[in-house]
């Protein structure tokens, strides 16, 4: 597994508005899609649930972690880590404002409320 995506998929998802997730609740179960927001900071993917821990493919996800993301027939295959430290946490949200808060303020604060920031998920090339 590579630490970062290469810049021709960086700069895909940066520019792409909205994805699909793809996540299964164990290696047995189909797949769910679900649409998702994604940000780039730095050379690294981030995603974060806007319905918090109650969110089923933030669920999904954080028990078993490997996926994808689906952008038009792109297949991503995506492996999540947890991104707690508060640097990492305040620039992903800060990138999601910068993304989406003029087109979409309403969903945009509410990607950012401070309940939802634990849910902050790191997205590594699998």
């Amino acid at each position: 597994m590579s630490d970062s995506f290469d810049l021709e998929t960086l700069n895909l998802l940066d520019e792409t508005e909205e994805v699909y997730i793809e996540t299964s609740r164990d290696a047995d179960s189909p797949e769910h899609r679900t649409i998702i927001w994604t940000v780039v900071v730095g050379n690294e993917v981030f995603v974060r649930s806007v319905r918090g821990r109650k969110g089923s493919w933030y669920q999904r996800i954080s028990a078993h972690p490997e996926g994808a993301l689906l952008v038009g027939d792109t297949r991503i295959p995506v492996h999540a880590a947890a991104a707690t430290d508060d640097v990492t946490v305040d620039a992903v949200s800060e990138a999601f404002r910068d993304k989406y808060e003029e087109a979409w303020p309403g969903p945009t604060a509410g990607i950012v409320r401070f309940e939802v920031l634990p849910t902050t998920l790191k997205l590594l090339p699998a």
